[in-house]
């Protein structure tokens, strides 16, 4: 008899300590979802709306705030607690797992409520996941002491945390799409559910009926996860009036072209890079004012620019023996070195034996790098947000400055001068700032209206008396009134944008923001 109670006690030790286990990985599954849906909602305001610190800085204080309401409201929970535990996994996954479809469908049917339901939504699964944790910690107190629950249950909830940090911008937004990634990680959520249900099945009432919760929110999943390219051309059929060529999210942003008959269009988190019917305008007018009034030119460096858009017209000029392209998303560059219609486009310059094509962050590539260039065209996307407005600063024209040659000038796209007046005079007084002497100028692009672009360099500048390439839009004729400004573009007052101030985002937010009224 001995024997067998020890036989007894020491399986039931076991099972205890399974379910121990089981409910300790259970916070490991719960924090990497909380945190998932965090994201998924910081990048996906981002991508919609702008300005990323701003976006994830009000997503993860009002998801935090609610986690707060939720651990608090959990007091008011004290019965049948593995029930109550296992339905609010279901609606986490259903509500978490359904929210990037959710705001991707509101913002392109329903634009104007789409803050309201964002923080809603970030709201709901904060209160949710609040809840989650201190019904965990309450089950497990049976088990374990409270100085080594705690331990224990905040590990696991943190080493969740830090997983899906790092899987989330290195493989599931770029690989699974944050339609996908949601989904996935709301089927993870009913997992646990449906995992507790099979580890408490003597003490729960009414299984029967639990069990029919989860699979059909399960199930629910499941057809989502499966229909989610469906569901994201769905979103996107009526963001996008023409026909989706090649859409993908990757690390950094999310790429789309469209087509309407001959008209190839770039967008990137949904603005308007170029369209192929006026991109020669904009193009045209980037590069050869500049790399014109300079015939000794040899090196080029083009930051930004990964369409290779600026490359193809760099190359007409034979005297050009090399130019290093550096742009941070490696699918833009392969997307435009291998798609047909979009090598026509660009004439296949990035397969150029001319060309060295670096994918990297520009600001830690010029640090790093030590050549020097007789001309270097900088052509990144506008400044919506901080992470683009940092290459717009002193702190970067001062080291653009160092890797220009002894007579070398750069050219900087500067926004539109006329409905962002003070954010384009902004980028000219930060130029000047460094050292360098500006020349801005203008040219209208009908895709874009009025757009501006700054040469810039040590010396002064003089526009060029011909072109000797060929150019469908400039010629030396109308090349001087592009620096020529009227009374509604003329110079404002605008502060240095700095690293450590960014004043050029928000200028550029105030004045885009009263343009889309």
């Amino acid at each position: 008899m001995p024997a067998a109670g020890q036989v007894a006690a020491a399986a039931a030790a076991s099972t205890t300590s399974n379910l121990r286990h089981a409910l300790l990985f259970s916070v490991f599954v719960i924090a990497s979802c909380g945190l998932a849906y965090e994201l998924i909602a910081g990048a996906l305001s981002s991508y919609l709306l702008g300005d990323s610190v701003t976006q994830f800085s009000t997503v993860i204080g009002t998801y935090l705030f609610a986690m707060g309401v939720g651990s608090w409201l959990s007091k008011y929970l004290t019965r049948d607690l593995i029930r109550r535990f296992i339905q609010i996994e279901l609606m986490v996954g259903l509500l978490g797992g359904f929210s990037a479809v959710t705001l991707f469908l509101v913002f392109t049917w329903l634009a104007a409520p789409f803050k309201l339901v964002l923080y809603l939504l970030v709201f709901g699964v904060g209160v949710l996941v609040g809840l989650e944790i201190p019904l965990v910690m309450r089950i497990l107190k049976r088990e374990l002491g409270f100085r080594e629950l705690v331990s224990q249950v905040l590990t696991f909830d943190y080493l969740g945390a830090l997983a899906v940090s790092i899987l989330f911008p290195l493989l599931l937004a770029p690989h699974l799409g944050m339609v996908r990634t949601g989904l996935l990680f709301g089927i993870l959520n009913v997992g646990v559910a449906i995992w507790a249900l099979r580890l408490f099945r003597d003490q729960l009432p009414a299984r029967p009926w639990l069990a029919a919760q989860c699979w059909t929110v399960f199930a629910l999943l499941v057809a989502g996860f499966a229909g989610a390219g469906h569901l994201t051309t769905l979103a996107e059929a009526h963001l996008y009036a023409d026909e989706i060529v090649h859409a993908e999210t990757t690390a950094y942003q999310r790429i789309v072209v469209t087509r309407w008959r001959d008209d190839l269009r770039l967008f990137l988190n949904n603005n308007l890079q170029f369209s192929s019917h006026d991109e020669y305008r904009y193009h045209e007018a980037l590069v050869h004012p500049g790399l014109a009034s300079l015939p000794g030119a040899r090196r080029v460096l083009v930051l930004g620019g990964g369409d290779g858009l600026a490359v193809r017209e760099i190359l007409k000029y034979p005297q050009i023996e090399a130019v290093t392209l550096v742009d941070l998303d490696p699918a833009m560059t392969t997307l435009f070195s291998t798609a047909p219609p979009l090598t026509a486009l660009n004439g296949n310059a990035l397969g150029s034996p001319k060309v060295r094509v670096v994918n990297a962050d520009a600001l830690q590539w010029l640090e790093d790098n030590r050549e020097a260039y007789d001309f270097i065209v900088v052509d990144f996307p506008d400044p919506a947000n901080f992470a683009l407005g940092k290459l717009y600063t002193s702190a970067f024209y001062r080291l653009l400055e160092k890797h220009l040659s002894a007579r070398g000038r750069l050219v900087v796209q500067s926004t539109s001068p006329l409905y962002a007046r003070q954010s384009f005079w902004c980028v000219v007084t930060t130029l000047e700032s460094v050292g360098l002497k500006t020349a801005p100028y203008h040219a209208l692009v009908p895709s874009f209206g009025e757009w501006g672009y700054i040469i810039a360099g040590r010396d002064g500048y003089l526009p060029p008396a011909a072109y000797p390439v060929p150019t469908r839009f400039l010629t030396a004729e109308t090349t001087a009134a592009l620096f020529s400004f009227p009374a509604d573009m003329g110079r404002v007052e605008a502060e240095v944008n700095q690293l450590n101030n960014q004043v050029l985002v928000r200028y550029f937010e105030a004045e885009w923001r009263r343009v889309q009224r």
